[in-house]
């Protein structure tokens, strides 16, 4: 009687554990936002750009499965934080059939650096098969109403930083190898890539600096103490944060701010503030 008592203590503490951690997976944590504030040491970072910030955001993933008003209030907390330099590196949507009109509402929205507001194309991007040059023109032509520039292959100076953008690794433009071949050895410049696998790819020349990435959202939920069970990438250590990836690069994936289903586990959605700074 006994042990018959303990076993259904047992499983009704394991059944009540469940339906918390389901309830906290779906209903908070996709909407907690982690605001990461780290340094971006930067070598010969003009003098005029030391302690200004630089805002990444990636994955909002505007589409059906995520609340537009939960991203709205984000954006509203990042363009309070007067952000210099706002990034987005990719995934502004995700494919539906009304996908177009919802961005176009949220993306009013989008926070704008004092500076620049750019950003670069996610898989998602290019429709629902990840190939529909004609849909990603449509939603660049919105994202440019909002403020924001495109770059696709391609770079801009901000006040002697150099932000360069790379097409998406698995879209039907990639091709980063004519613009990562006008980098100097030490010249002040951050890559935009998407998908953090370009990282290992023979492509970088002498480009020595930051490359900001997104892509894997951390996996979305991860065990404790245990690496997530899927990610959405070749090597298999990309999941989040920090990382060297020799020749003087480094590598930063960024959680993301949306989800494709609305479940997070130990993997909260991000804002990452970098604040540029002198690499000495």
């Amino acid at each position: 009687m006994l042990n018959r008592r303990r076993l259904l203590q047992t499983a009704g503490a394991a059944v009540t554990a469940a339906t918390l951690g389901s309830g906290y997976a779906w209903g908070i944590e996709p909407h907690w936002v982690d605001y990461v504030v780290r340094p971006m040491p930067v070598r010969n970072l003009p003098h005029g750009l030391v302690g200004k910030t630089l805002v990444q955001l990636s994955d909002i993933h505007v589409g059906p499965q995520v609340d537009p008003d939960y991203l709205r209030g984000v954006f509203r907390q990042v363009q309070a934080l007067q952000p210099d330099i706002v990034t987005v590196t990719g995934d502004f949507i995700t494919y539906d059939s009304d996908v177009l009109r919802q961005a176009a509402s949220v993306y009013a929205d989008l926070p704008q650096g004092r500076l620049a507001t750019v950003g670069i194309w996610g898989n998602h991007d290019y429709g629902p098969s990840w190939d529909c040059c004609n849909f990603a023109e449509s939603l660049e032509q919105i994202l440019a109403r909002s403020g924001l520039t495109l770059l696709r292959n391609g770079a801009i100076d901000v006040d002697g930083l150099r932000l360069i953008g790379l097409d998406d690794r698995w879209g039907p433009n990639f091709d980063p190898g004519p613009i990562l071949a006008t980098c100097q050895s030490g010249e002040p410049a951050v890559v935009l890539s998407h998908n953090p696998d370009n990282a290992d790819s023979p492509v970088w020349g002498a480009f020595d600096g930051w490359i900001l990435s997104g892509h894997t959202h951390g996996g979305q939920c991860r065990p404790p103490f245990l690496p997530a069970p899927y990610l959405s990438v070749e090597n298999r250590r990309y999941s989040a944060g920090e990382f060297d990836v020799g020749g003087g690069r480094r590598l930063y994936i960024n959680r993301g701010l949306g989800h494709k289903a609305r479940v997070r586990f130990n993997v909260r959605p991000e804002v990452t503030i970098f604040r540029l700074t002198q690499d000495v």
